[in-house]
């Protein structure tokens, strides 16, 4: 279950700019060792070593990828990188059954309710996180409009939690 963290939008961003210079880093060093090493190996003099040099940055890309999801994932330098990509992955599950967010929102679902409200909270830290402030007046209002429904039927509008039920029952009333 993710769930919603404040987190200080200028540190956010320093730090994920941080990480994915380290991450670019090391991988622009893997790609150059791996290709170098691949060329040496297996590659001729005066021949077309191409093909070397693209399976040495492969080989480098899955070692990054690799480091990244089996090392770093869990390392503090890289905790604000990956909660930023686990919201916009949470995002995105939302995003993908929107239609059916938006339909049962309207027919007054509570669970329908709770997950568009955790959507716009979400998105908004999104917003604030990434610096993107022209889309955050007209989600402001969409906010504010649906909070004051929520409130008016007497749903707590303190949904910062992501409960996967909630994406189930929606999938299981369009099945």
């Amino acid at each position: 279950m993710f769930e919603i963290q404040p987190m200080n939008a200028e540190t956010y961003r320093r730090q994920t700019r941080r990480s994915t210079v380290i991450i670019a880093l090391m991988f622009l060093a893997l790609a150059m060792v791996l290709s170098t090493a691949a060329v040496t190996l297996f590659g001729e003099p005066g021949g077309d070593n191409l093909r070397f040099n693209v399976g040495g940055v492969f080989a480098a890309l899955l070692l990054t990828v690799a480091l990244i999801r089996g090392k770093f994932w869990s390392q503090e330098w890289m905790a604000p990188a990956v909660y930023g990509w686990q919201l916009k992955r949470s995002l995105m599950s939302v995003t993908n059954v929107m239609h059916q967010v938006t339909a049962a929102v309207e027919q007054g679902d509570p669970a329908a309710m709770k997950l568009l409200r955790f959507y716009h909270l979400g998105l908004s830290q999104m917003h604030q996180l990434d610096g993107n402030s022209s889309d955050q007046s007209q989600l402001t209002r969409e906010m504010d409009q649906h909070a004051a429904r929520m409130q008016a039927l007497g749903i707590d509008t303190e949904q910062t939690q992501l409960n996967p039920a909630w994406l189930e029952a929606l999938k299981q009333t369009r099945a």
